[in-house]
């Protein structure tokens, strides 16, 4: 099962009002198991970017000058996402700019039912519980040690770690790609100990014993095993 997680960084938080796109991330998963595979772009928005979205991100203007346009992107993009689900996290952001972008090049709109949405998920697992990608990274100790600004490769590689987590963990990954020239099972549970037969123990009563327990029955009024049936 082919997965891409994927994340964008913006110029802002609408794109009906004329933010776009500035950069986008993209990493395979097949079996919930990264390939190595990717796509990553920063694109220039024509457009100036807001001073509270340099602060999540950090791409300046400047940065941005040179870089290619969406369209000249897309169709590398295109090509990266196929036609497999695509996973974010509070994907209706994301996929609302993709789509956007898209739209703007004569292009057909991804389907949302390709969407996979973690925040959705998280909330449903994990009800109470803070929902951040950051506190999701904290609690399933996933390293975000060097993340100073949100990138969106970056980010798209923390959010697929903690996807997998999200659901079940790499239970999903276990022997699905082995060498084929073992074609045994592999167990991962410890050898068996072997178990030693012993003789059967009498332990018979003592002449003593035997007639303390005589002695004792003598004492029992009306016992069951004198009495007849009713």
């Amino acid at each position: 099962m082919r997965e891409i997680v994927f994340d964008t960084e913006t110029t802002g938080l609408s794109f009906s009002g004329g933010d776009r796109l500035v950069e986008i991330g993209c990493i395979e998963l097949v079996n919930r198991v990264p390939t190595g595979n990717s796509f990553h772009a920063y694109l220039n928005p024509d457009r100036p970017m807001a001073a509270e979205a340099f602060a999540v991100h950090g791409l300046s203007d400047a940065f941005l000058a040179d870089k290619g346009r969406f369209a000249d992107h897309v169709n590398e993009l295109l090509a990266f996402l196929e036609d497999s689900p695509l996973v974010a996290h509070n994907a209706s952001f994301d996929f609302g700019f993709l789509n956007g972008e898209l739209k703007l090049c004569g292009r057909a709109a991804v389907d949302l039912d390709r969407m996979v949405d973690t925040l959705a998920i998280a909330r449903a697992r994990l009800p109470g519980a803070k929902h951040s990608l950051d506190a999701l990274c904290s609690r399933f100790g996933v390293d975000r040690s060097h993340r100073v600004f949100h990138g969106a490769l970056l980010d798209a590689q923390l959010l697929a770690q903690v996807y997998v987590e999200l659901m079940g963990g790499r239970q999903i990954g276990f022997a699905l790609v082995q060498d084929e020239a073992v074609s045994a099972p592999v167990s991962n549970a410890p050898p068996a100990v072997p178990t030693i037969a012993r003789a059967p123990r009498q332990f018979a009563p003592s002449v003593e014993e035997a007639a303390r327990h005589a002695e004792f029955l003598t004492t029992i009024t009306e016992p069951l095993w004198t009495t007849e049936p009713r």
